[in-house]
């Protein structure tokens, strides 16, 4: 029996919402992509980043995220998976708080599960140049 390329693509979809809704800054758009225990790790502080689990820690974290950085966005560089895993490579942009524009390259590791996003991982370029 074939697989369906819509099981193959799962994640990849799931991912690409997500971001959009990141992009937008909809963090009621973007918790519906998670799941009740989805857990979340952030690319800082260096050098480990922080762990939240769940929605109503997310959810809160989002909203923080957004204060603080009213002007992020993430640029897709590429995105490739297979079924319930995928790996995003982006370029995530925001104005600093002197109104410099920075960046930073990296990557998201997603797994879904029935439809919602269940682990995000999060890695960041290093500045030390390895």
């Amino acid at each position: 029996m074939p697989t369906k390329m819509s099981k193959i693509e799962t994640a990849i979809r799931i991912a690409l919402a997500f971001n959009e809704a990141f992009n937008r800054q909809d963090v009621a758009g973007m918790v519906k992509l998670l799941s009740n225990d989805c857990v979340f790790e952030t690319s800082t502080p260096a050098p480990d980043g922080e762990t939240y689990t769940g929605t109503e820690a997310l959810e809160q974290y989002l909203h923080n995220f957004f204060r603080q950085s009213p002007q992020a966005h993430i640029q897709i560089e590429d995105i490739y998976g297979f079924g319930h895993r995928c790996n995003m490579h982006w370029r995530y942009t925001w104005v600093d708080e002197a109104g410099n524009q920075q960046q930073v390259r990296g990557i998201d590791i997603f797994q879904e599960k029935d439809g919602l996003i269940c682990k995000k991982l999060a890695y960041v370029k290093s500045s030390y140049g390895y």
